[in-house]
């Protein structure tokens, strides 16, 4: 059977594909094989992978909120957005659970010009510029145009000091982030020219996805139980990730939600988190 996907290519429906992603969520095989089962039953020759994910999205939700709050991650980072300055923070607190020392929307002085630098990093005297390149739309990809520029601009900063961490440092290193994917040509000028990158799904062992997953720093928009306003509301309360609500429920009361729901949103947050 032939499916649609988000770019619009037209490929055969991937049953194992579906289970994988499924798998990730948490849910059980037994589970996972009762839902691939019922999707089976309705799909049909040219259904987009949009509505299959709908589909699974509704199914692990009646099992379990959690579940679908982990299959609901990538597009849980899409709303952060609509320009991308809640992910840039999102991603300074990604690298602050990893040990970093973070500074965000920064503007320094290049040799020739000034540069507004979406996160910086310190790690063991070692500093990092990080550029993130968000996009909403999930079949937009990072080019090779975008590591070029960025080259430039680190090119520009790295034999200066700055006022950073302390008044007198230097950049030793450069870091790319997207939220979805790098075409080949980017990744193989970046290697090349030593540049880091970090995608939905590259590298393929310590990807923005696996680091996620393995360090449970989801994103607050993950959560099925809240609405895309009451998200949007505890993003302007700096409320960033679901670990920052546990054991606080302060944020949702400011937001106006019932015990009742408050309840509810903790009980998935740490079902989430893995503190159950």
């Amino acid at each position: 059977m032939k499916i649609i996907k988000h770019s619009g290519d037209i490929v055969d429906f991937d049953k194992s594909k579906l289970k994988i992603s499924l798998l990730k969520s948490g849910a059980n095989e037994l589970l996972v094989d009762e839902v691939i089962e019922t999707i089976e039953k309705k799909i049909y020759e040219g259904i987009t992978t949009k509505s299959i994910y709908k589909l699974a999205f509704s199914l692990l939700k009646k099992s379990s909120n959690s579940h679908a709050a982990r299959y609901n991650l990538r597009s849980a980072i899409e709303l952060l957005g609509p320009a991308g300055f809640f992910f840039e923070k999102y991603i300074s607190r990604l690298f602050l659970s990893e040990g970093y020392q973070t500074r965000i929307n920064l503007t320094l002085q290049g040799k020739c010009i000034s540069h507004e630098i979406d996160v910086m990093l310190k790690k063991e005297e070692v500093i990092t510029m990080i550029e993130c390149k968000f996009h909403a739309k999930r079949e937009v990809n990072s080019d090779v145009k975008v590591p070029m520029y960025i080259l430039s601009r680190f090119n520009d900063l790295k034999d200066k000091t700055h006022p950073i961490f302390s008044n007198n440092d230097k950049i030793l290193k450069c870091k790319i982030i997207t939220n979805n994917r790098f075409t080949t040509d980017a990744i193989n000028f970046a290697m090349c020219s030593g540049l880091d990158l970090l995608s939905w799904d590259y590298p393929i062992n310590n990807n923005l996805r696996t680091k996620i997953d393995n360090n449970n720093l989801y994103p607050i928009t993950c959560l099925t139980t809240l609405s895309l306003s009451e998200k949007d509301k505890l993003l302007i309360l700096d409320i960033i990730m679901v670990k920052e609500i546990i054991n606080n429920s302060e944020s949702l009361e400011k937001i106006g939600l019932s015990n009742s729901r408050i309840k509810n949103v903790l009980k998935e947050a740490s079902e989430l988190c893995k503190y159950i």
